[in-house]
């Protein structure tokens, strides 16, 4: 009986360690963005960016297919320019479960039980900023950023890749808030 008691606290701590990507945007709040219509890429800045020209390719599609479903259209000679930049950690998980009977406190977390277990797990932990940046004016209008865990196996990199992208530009364009009366 203990143990079904415990279940839903197990799986609240699974539910828990799931990666989630984090999402930020930010924007020049004097920016109209209604005129904007057309995108190009930023060739000059997506060349620097040190990732893999696979991994490069697979956010510029996903930045294009978001795009597109935005309403945008790919112009030589667009309104806005897209760049990207990319970082990386290295994250380390130390996790400690003690289950079973210690010192007449029952089942459960308790320092003082016997048959404990230490797992030490190591992801990379990616961040993908988005700018979009006015071609005429050369300024930045608006950044977005998404950080999740990244994966080493090719049919995840394109989820998450595809994930985090959909999630930054969701964002876009910015709400602005409504005048106080």
């Amino acid at each position: 009986m203990k143990t079904l008691k415990l279940l839903p606290i197990l799986l609240l701590f699974i539910l828990a360690s799931c990666d989630t990507v984090q999402v930020y945007s930010d924007y020049d709040r004097s920016v109209d963005f209604a005129p904007y219509k057309t995108f190009a890429f930023m060739k000059s800045g997506i060349d620097k960016v040190e990732i893999s020209d696979l991994d490069k390719k697979r956010i510029l599609n996903a930045i294009d297919r978001q795009m597109q479903a935005k309403g945008f259209t790919k112009s030589e000679t667009p309104d806005l320019l897209v760049n990207i930049f990319t970082k990386s950690r290295e994250q380390v998980s130390v996790n400690q479960f003690n289950a079973g009977w210690g010192y007449g406190w029952g089942y459960g977390w308790n320092p003082y039980m016997y048959g404990g277990q230490t797992t030490v797990s190591s992801s990379t932990e990616g961040t993908l900023y988005i700018d979009l940046i006015d071609a005429k004016k050369k300024e930045l209008v608006w950044q977005g950023e998404g950080t999740g865990t990244l994966s080493k196996n090719m049919d995840e990199k394109d989820v998450i890749v595809n994930d985090i992208v959909t999630q930054i530009l969701a964002q876009y364009p910015p709400t602005l808030p409504k005048a106080k009366k």
